[in-house]
């Protein structure tokens, strides 16, 4: 189907907003559905469900090993299933654990860059190991003038 004035329709509207949302973004449109599906099985393998329906399976293969007088081939199956989801798990945990993160150092800067704090400290995930504990050492002798009883704002 095409309309005259934009082109060829979009097939539906799940696929245009993912596109529209690639296209702000700069992130191509299988990079979306790939977070899209991440964050939909992060939900659902991270529910109660999701640990009983493992138990069962685990609880399922252990009964049946009697039947296979537990030998190597029993052992083999649930060694193999086990290592192919922790494969996949590791890949779905990291990329919802990156989404996370950078949505919520996203929001911490914007935060700073409207309030008082200093602005330097938005970009913090940047700075090198000196500069970080250099900050460490300042909000300790901070941390220290507070529990004397001093202003933060005072120097010593």
């Amino acid at each position: 189907m095409t309309n005259q004035r934009n082109g060829p329709a979009p097939r539906s509207g799940k696929q245009r907003g993912t596109r529209q949302r690639a296209q702000r973004s700069g992130a191509s449109p299988t990079s979306e559905r790939f977070h899209r599906v991440a964050a939909i099985a992060a939900h659902k393998f991270g529910s109660p469900w999701a640990f009983f329906a493992a138990l069962a399976i685990v609880v399922g293969w252990a009964v049946t090993g009697p039947f296979f007088d537990f030998n190597e081939t029993w052992q083999l199956v649930i060694n193999t299933g086990t290592t192919i989801v922790t494969f996949l798990m590791v890949f779905l945990i990291q990329s919802t654990q990156n989404r996370d993160a950078m949505a919520f150092h996203l929001k911490l800067d914007e935060l700073i860059r409207s309030s008082k704090a200093r602005n330097v400290f938005a970009d913090l995930e940047d700075a090198s190991e000196e500069e970080l504990q250099a900050f460490h050492r300042e909000f300790e002798r901070l941390s220290k003038r507070r529990s004397r009883g001093g202003r933060i704002g005072e120097r010593s």
